[in-house]
């Protein structure tokens, strides 16, 4: 096990504060296509020299079980895929403000994930809040495997992510 995932699990599990950090927090069902691509790209960032102030995880199809995340981290940016009309591998930067402002288009995932947000707004103690979405044109159930455009997308989003957490880190210090 990798050093980072050991401190990252430990904080999660001990409640190490970790609100300094930024969370890249990958959403998706790795065996549905392009829909898992939150899960693809936090695993090729796991494989990265990050800055010490990312880190990243698998959030699978979301839900309830992640909610000690947002007690941890002071910001978190969550990466998901949409089916919004857009070209596949289209990424958009959102800034939501409530639950209701996420892509109403979150795929399989949509009511659990949506839960857990509706669930965080009710709480006082918010992370500070971000969501990169990749487009998607359908899910492929059953495959690993994701579209051309949307793997072709994953090093864009990538630089994107780390450009967005760097901007979003050296704005609170």
């Amino acid at each position: 096990m990798k050093k980072e995932n050991k401190q990252l699990e430990d904080a999660l599990v001990f409640g190490a504060d970790k609100s300094d950090s930024i969370l890249i927090l990958g959403i998706g069902n790795y065996l549905m296509g392009d829909e898992g691509v939150g899960v693809h790209l936090v695993q090729e960032m796991e494989k990265m020299e990050l800055p010490d102030y990312i880190d990243v995880l698998d959030g699978g199809t979301g839900g309830f079980f992640l909610m000690n995340v947002f007690d941890v981290y002071g910001t978190v940016i969550f990466v998901d895929a949409t089916m919004d009309g857009q070209p596949a591998g289209t990424l958009k930067t959102i800034k939501p403000r409530f639950a209701s402002d996420y892509p109403k288009t979150l795929s399989v995932h949509d009511v659990g994930l949506k839960d857990m947000l509706e669930a965080l707004y009710l709480q006082d103690n918010l992370p500070d809040m971000h969501l990169l979405t990749v487009s998607i044109e359908s899910m492929m159930p059953m495959t690993v495997e994701m579209s051309p455009e949307v793997q072709a997308c994953l090093p864009k989003a990538i630089d994107t992510l780390i450009q967005w957490a760097t901007q979003l880190y050296e704005a609170r210090v």
